[in-house]
C-alpha cells in the first residue's frame, strides 16, 4: 500500500485489515544499561526478524504499547525502532492511525515497476559506460553470493538490493541513484515479505547474472533485459509503461 500526500495530508488507497490476535512473541531480554541507540537497534532488529518470519503480516498494525510490554521497556525506543524500520521500507506510518507493516496492492507494484524500468534502464546504460574493474569485481562477487545463497531470508533480500544499488551508484548521477533508491524501498520490502519457497527465491536470485552481462559490456538493450528480469518476480511489471502500449 502506498501512502500518498494529498493536500498536505497522508492518504492510503487501501485500508489495512484490523489487527488479528496473535500469540505473544518470545523476545530476547533487554539489558537496561544499554544506550538509547543500542536499545533502539535491538528492538528494530527483533521486529525486523518477526516481520520477515511472518509473525506480523503486510497490513498488520504495530502497536507501540504492546511491543513495549513485550520488550519490557518504554514506548520511546519502540517508536524510534519503528521509525528506523520505516526508513528501511518495512513499515509505513498512516496519519492518526499508527504504524503498519508495509503493504502494496498489485496495481501499485506495477506502477512502481513501470517507473523503475525507465530509470533503472538508464542507470544500467550509464553504469556500462562507467564500468571499472573494481566495480565489475564487486558485482561478480554479489552474483556469486546470490547463486550460492543458503542463508536467512533477510540475507537474500540484502544481496539483491546491494547488487542493484551498486549499478545505480556506478551510473554516476546521484540524483538518479537517489530517485531509484527512494522509489524501490517499498517495492523491495514488499517482495521481501512475500512468503515463497526457498527454491523460488533461489531461482529469482540466480537470474542476476544476465543483468551483470548487460552492464559489463553486453549488447542487449538494458530496458529489455530489466523487463525480463522483473518478469521473474512480478506479473506484468510493464503494465503502466510505454512498453505495454508497444505490445498492444
Amino acid at each position: 500500500m502506498l501512502v500518498i500526500v494529498r493536500g498536505g495530508r497522508l492518504w492510503a488507497p487501501n485500508r489495512p485489515r484490523p489487527e488479528e490476535a496473535r500469540p505473544v512473541a518470545t523476545v530476547e531480554p533487554i539489558d537496561q544499561t544499554e544506550t538509547p541507540s543500542t536499545l533502539r537497534n535491538h528492538i528494530a532488529r527483533a521486529l525486523r526478524q518477526q516481520i520477515l518470519a511472518g509473525r506480523y503480516k503486510p497490513g498488520d498494525r504495530l502497536n507501540e504499547s504492546q511491543i513495549a510490554r513485550e520488550f519490557n521497556t518504554s514506548r520511546i525506543p519502540v517508536r524510534e525502532a519503528l521509525s528506523h524500520l520505516q526508513e528501511q521500507g518495512l513499515v509505513m506510518n498512516l496519519e492518526r492511525r499508527g504504524m503498519f507493516v508495509m503493504q502494496l496492492s498489485e496495481t501499485e507494484v506495477q506502477q512502481i515497476n513501470s517507473l523503475r524500468i525507465i530509470l533503472e534502464a538508464e542507470a544500467m546504460k550509464l553504469a556500462r559506460a562507467h564500468m571499472t574493474p573494481d566495480v565489475r569485481a564487486q558485482l561478480e562477487a554479489l552474483v556469486d553470493q546470490m547463486e550460492h545463497w543458503e542463508g536467512p531470508l533477510a540475507e537474500a533480500a540484502d544481496l539483491d538490493r546491494r547488487f542493484h544499488q551498486l549499478i545505480w551508484r556506478t551510473a554516476g548521477n546521484p540524483w538518479l541513484e537517489r530517485m531509484l533508491d527512494q522509489l524501490t524501498i517499498a517495492l523491495f520490502a514488499h517482495k521481501t515479505l512475500e512468503h515463497v519457497s526457498r527454491e523460488m527465491r533461489q531461482w529469482r536470485l540466480n537470474h542476476h547474472r544476465e543483468l551483470l552481462d548487460v552492464v559489463t559490456g553486453g549488447s542487449t538493450d538494458p530496458r529489455l533485459a530489466l523487463l525480463t528480469h522483473l518478469r521473474m518476480a512480478y506479473s506484468n511489471p510493464e503494465r503502466f509503461s510505454s512498453l505495454a502500449l508497444a505490445d498492444g
